[in-house]
């Protein structure tokens, strides 16, 4: 059952108010690169893990959806997540997309439909730096890609809060310290918390294990492709290698007979 975005907490949403990496202003420090994460989705014959897609599309849903859109992406592509039609026009009716015009020549608003882009949780730019202490939150659709190392670096950053920054480094009442955000200190609070959502598969949500999973789905939002394309490629290479082979024994029979 897709997780209603109505029963968001206002707290998670001012959480995420600086965006995931971006927000707030950072020194000229670098820091450390993200330790390697072991993804299912990567090498040649890597794929997505469904069930982390759909714990990852749940936190999304229920902790960042409410700052941070996927303006890329359609409800119908929720399928690939294992959603029925009914289920993902279920969760597409929760939220109002603007139609028109009408007989009358005006715009309305109507249900959302499964065919239509993922809804943008504020109405402009300058609404969601009203809403954010003037930062605009990031659309995430991308966002693995947008970044040097995108999944180890997403992960790394989620998990890289520390309740007290280290003696000696100063951080401002709004600041909170990021052992992977260049500089270390970042505006946007810790967004993730132990049991901050309650999987639907009864998997324990530790901080860990939501990081890891929102990070899957958002590779997945960034490449939804991935899969289909790593299968061409298989059936290309296959199809290569047969023709060497068939070539190979052609070219046998044919010096044979010339000898």
């Amino acid at each position: 059952m897709l997780t209603s975005v109505k029963t968001l907490s206002t707290a998670l949403g001012l959480a995420l108010a600086a965006t995931l990496a971006w927000a707030g202003p950072a020194s000229a420090a670098k820091a450390p690169p993200p330790p390697s994460q072991n993804w299912s989705f990567e090498g040649v014959f890597g794929k997505f893990d469904r069930a982390a897609k759909q714990r990852g599309f749940q936190v999304y849903t229920e902790v960042c959806a409410s700052c941070h859109g996927l303006r890329l992406m359609s409800y119908r592509n929720l399928s690939a997540l294992g959603y029925t039609d009914d289920e993902i026009k279920a969760y597409a009716a929760q939220f109002e997309v603007q139609d028109g015009p009408d007989e009358f020549g005006e715009m309305f608003f109507r249900p959302a439909e499964p065919k239509d882009r993922f809804v943008e949780p504020f109405a402009n730019a300058r609404e969601a730096a009203a809403a954010n202490g003037g930062a605009v939150p990031p659309d995430l659709t991308l966002m693995t890609k947008a970044r040097k190392n995108g999944a180890d670096y997403l992960y790394a950053l989620l998990t890289g809060y520390r309740d007290e920054a280290p003696e000696g480094f100063e951080l401002s009442d709004t600041q909170y310290y990021n052992d992977f955000y260049p500089g270390h200190a970042i505006a946007m609070a810790p967004p993730l918390w132990p049991d901050g959502v309650e999987y639907a598969d009864g998997t324990p949500a530790t901080v860990e294990q939501q990081a890891r999973d929102l990070t899957t789905f958002l590779s997945w939002t960034a490449e939804p492709e991935m899969e289909e394309r790593k299968s061409m490629g298989h059936a290309v290479i296959l199809f290569i290698l047969f023709f060497i082979v068939v070539a190979y024994f052609n070219k046998r029979r044919l010096w044979a007979q010339l000898h």
